[in-house]
């Protein structure tokens, strides 16, 4: 299991919202390639950026952000956030991302994601927002009548590279990752599973270690490691020591 620094983007700047409300946030760095430089020297070996921007205007906006990101990086990227066609798909992946993010339009077209994970194997990552188990899209604004597991299950079989997996009602809050969700989530599907939100100290980190087995490649964090609450090095290392060390 690996740790993955989040990096939100947000008119240029990195920053944090809670509950994915866009009013609600919290400026931690006007220079979103020097937070992707320190996590990179503390070990990340991958690296998360949402557009925020384009999760709510339904486009990518953070472009020049996201390229200056990846000239410097030498670990891999990727990106979600307003992705709503095979277009944007194939622009991200020619500047270096390595896996693009679907959220809403995971939802809206199935099509579209089996079509891009047979064009490109290995780099379509599905991204699962759930508000009371049921999945949120519309950069969060709108709640469907869809459940996660449902969701889930439809592109199991289409040859996504992962599902991110995220309870809002804990994004940003510090209060704990849903393990209960994000266990049942795992052992029911085929498809690696990377857990976001709520996030917020070593110990929420081992409760995740532990259900690795299930079928967890990763867990997401930001807030936890912009205010200091979660040590990103430390939260490292015990990823990558033994269990029965842990």
């Amino acid at each position: 299991m690996i740790v993955v620094p989040a990096i939100d983007l947000k008119q240029g700047r990195c920053v944090r919202l809670r509950q994915g409300d866009m009013a609600q946030e919290t400026v931690f760095s006007n220079n979103p390639v020097e937070m992707a430089l320190r996590w990179e020297s503390d070990g990340a070996e991958l690296l998360h950026i949402v557009d925020l921007d384009g999760a709510v205007t339904q486009r990518p906006v953070n472009h020049e952000s996201i390229k200056n990101i990846l000239s410097a990086l030498k670990i891999p990227v990727q990106v979600g956030g307003g992705i709503r066609d095979s277009e944007t798909i194939k622009t991200y992946l020619s500047w270096g991302v390595d896996r693009v993010i679907l959220g809403t339009v995971a939802h809206r077209n199935p099509d579209l994601v089996k079509e891009m994970c047979r064009i490109f194997p290995g780099r379509i990552v599905v991204g699962i927002d759930a508000r009371d188990g049921k999945v949120a899209v519309e950069g969060w604004t709108e709640t469907t009548d869809t459940d996660v597991l449902t969701l889930a299950k439809k592109y199991e079989d289409f040859g996504v590279r992962a599902v991110i997996f995220t309870d809002i009602k804990r994004d940003g809050m510090q209060t704990g990752p849903n393990i209960e969700a994000t266990k049942d989530l795992a052992r029911s599907v085929g498809v690696p599973i990377y857990v976001a939100g709520g996030v917020s100290t070593l110990d929420d980190i081992k409760k995740i270690a532990a259900i690795e087995d299930y079928g967890v490649e990763g867990v997401i964090t930001g807030r936890a490691i912009y205010s200091g609450t979660l040590n990103f090095r430390e939260a490292v290392l015990i990823t990558r020591s033994p269990a029965s060390a842990r």
